[in-house]
């Protein structure tokens, strides 16, 4: 026997009747409230080239490279990153079948390497990226080198890579870096005098660098992004922080030690004490009695500074400080006490495989552009 199912069809009245449930979902933070309103005041939806524009990036960069030459923690750690990526240059590895072959070509550019200053024109690239947000080197042609290759490295500052102050705004255009059809560039239009040096004029001489001559190292975080900001921006209030505080405790230190002692009297107003002028300044021998006048006591001022919490707050700080640069806190100071060597191992790990991620990037945006333009 063969069993046969039927299904009725709902009637379209019963259909019309179910009641419909609508689901809203909700974000606590799209919700804007009078508490949250002054902390999301400067939240935007510019583009990426748009909310770093060229004014943006020139005030990140001078107030960077202000605190990089007048912080020794900030210098410190924009050293410690470029000895750490870079080391002491890059070393150049030939896998050919013959051998002997390979060592000429690499003593060779390891010759070359010495005589351009390689190693230390990338530290300078690696330190720019971090304090600048980009760094540019053009290859050009050096006849004063003394090696037979006269390729060379020449350093340019993001200042210099910008659209003319006379020409109109162009769609092609990103400050200073042209783009073809396909968003790729093609050309860099560079300043011959820095903008800040005293020889700048207004109407300025411009130079069109192609894109095949030009290497620009920047870290791209956003899609669409075509410069570059500087990746310490994050820590650049905390600098300050970390700077205002040290000063103030110091100025109330000094301020404490300046008074030797105070007089000081338990009677009332017009009460049995001796007459002594209010403010009046008293010179102090050393390893001299004293006798007070009738009423009045002597006291010390307490050095309340530095306070116990002045060494973890520049902890703390400095920790949040190096997080941007994904650094740990003892390479960030130099300064291991706190650790053991497991927790100094441990905390290293991550640091030195954001650096592998550094140079693999490093190696592919500059180093294969440079050895394959030696080769050629």
């Amino acid at each position: 026997m063969i069993a046969t199912a039927t299904k009725r069809p709902i009637a379209l009245s019963r259909l019309r009747a179910m009641p419909v449930r609508r689901v809203r979902g909700r974000f606590d933070s799209a919700a804007t409230t009078e508490d949250n309103r002054r902390h999301w005041a400067n939240a935007d939806a510019l583009s990426a080239d748009a909310a770093a524009n060229s004014e943006v990036r020139r005030t990140l960069r001078s107030r960077a490279r202000y605190e990089v030459a007048n912080n020794s923690y900030a210098r410190g750690i924009v050293l410690t990153l470029a000895n750490d990526t870079i080391g002491t240059g890059p070393r150049l590895q030939m896998l050919l079948e013959a051998d002997a072959f390979n060592r000429e070509i690499e003593r060779a550019f390891d010759l070359w390497a010495t005589e351009i200053s390689l190693a230390e024109k990338l530290r300078t690239m690696r330190m720019a990226r971090c304090q600048d947000g980009e760094a540019f080197a053009i290859l050009v042609s050096n006849p004063g080198l003394v090696h037979a290759v006269k390729l060379d490295l020449r350093l340019v500052e993001a200042d210099q890579v910008t659209s003319p102050t006379y020409a109109l705004p162009d769609d092609s255009e990103v400050d200073g870096i042209r783009l073809d059809e396909y968003g790729n560039p093609s050309a860099y239009t560079v300043l011959r005098d820095h903008p800040g040096d005293t020889t700048w004029r207004f109407f300025n001489d411009f130079v069109m660098v192609p894109a095949s001559h030009m290497i620009h190292l920047f870290r791209q975080e956003r899609p669409g992004q075509h410069r570059g900001i500087p990746e310490i921006t994050p820590a650049l209030p905390l600098f300050a922080q970390l700077r205002r505080f040290t000063l103030a405790v110091l100025a109330a230190a000094e301020a404490a030690a300046d008074f030797a002692g105070i007089l000081y009297t338990d009677a009332p107003a017009n009460g049995e004490a001796e007459s002594v002028e209010p403010m009046d300044l008293i010179e102090l021998e050393r390893n001299m009695l004293l006798t007070m006048p009738g009423g009045w006591k002597m006291s010390q001022i307490e050095p309340m500074q530095p306070a116990t919490t002045y060494a973890e707050f520049k902890k703390e700080i400095l920790n949040e400080i190096a997080r941007c640069l994904n650094m740990p806190f003892n390479v960030a100071t130099g300064n291991s006490s706190g650790y053991n060597y497991a927790s100094g191992r441990l905390d290293h790990q991550t640091y030195f495989k954001s650096i592998r991620v550094d140079q693999a990037f490093i190696a592919d945006k500059v180093l294969d552009r440079i050895l394959a333009a030696w080769l050629w």
